[in-house]
């Protein structure tokens, strides 16, 4: 039963009863922003730049009431507090997929930047490689704060953390993947500019960039 002040849908549809634990604003991209695995308070609120504190404080307790996400400590040796999805809440990871790849076909009507987190969800919810080459290829994917392992061939994978043996390592900023990705934006012109830089194949990575579905600008 919700708690009291909560706001429910009464209703015993299963949808209705999902959305009574996630269908708060800011809640079900609080679990987005923990797929990729635990998150200090700090980082949920640099990916959700458009929520107050307080209100990603309260979906939190929300959550973690509800069971979708619990609090733990990162670490050795800092133990800093953080917060990771449960069982209940990693069960979300195929319904937001699902969910993201509907929306990926909507036109974007905001110039916000996506958290590090948004954008690799989306690369996993486009991907759409050319051809029908299985070939496994493997890349690391490093921002200023973070790094990501992507594994493309039938399908993509993606996880926070280094590659192991990477075809190739990118750098770069998020605006920069965004746009190389979805909005054509010219790799030699990248790494001329030094906005980029690549180590190991570059053509692996010419064809990672050209492997997802853009989404339309207009109606």
């Amino acid at each position: 039963m919700p708690e009291r002040g909560e706001r429910s849908y009464d209703d015993p549809c299963g949808i209705a009863r999902a959305l009574d634990l996630v269908g708060e604003r800011w809640a079900l991209l609080l679990v987005r922003e923990l797929i990729f695995g635990p998150k200090r308070f700090t980082d949920l609120r640099h990916g959700l730049a458009g929520a107050s504190q307080n209100v990603i404080a309260q979906r939190l307790r929300e959550l973690e009431r509800h069971g979708v996400v619990e609090r733990m400590r990162l670490g050795p040796p800092a133990r800093v507090p953080a917060y990771r999805l449960t069982r209940l809440g990693r069960e979300l990871e195929p319904v937001l997929l699902a969910l993201a790849r509907w929306g990926s076909d909507l036109p974007i009507r905001t110039a916000n930047e996506l958290s590090t987190d948004a954008l690799m969800f989306a690369l996993r919810a486009t991907y759409e490689p050319p051809g029908r080459s299985t070939r496994l290829r493997e890349y690391e994917i490093r921002f200023e704060l973070d790094q990501y392992r992507v594994i493309t061939g039938t399908d993509i994978q993606v996880a926070r953390g280094p590659a192991t043996d990477p075809d190739a390592v990118i750098a770069t900023a998020p605006d920069v993947l965004r746009d190389l990705v979805y909005a054509g934006r010219s790799l030699p012109l990248s790494l001329d500019r030094g906005e980029i830089t690549i180590v190991g194949d570059r053509s692996a990575v010419r064809r990672l960039i050209t492997s997802f579905r853009r989404p339309p600008t207009t109606e």
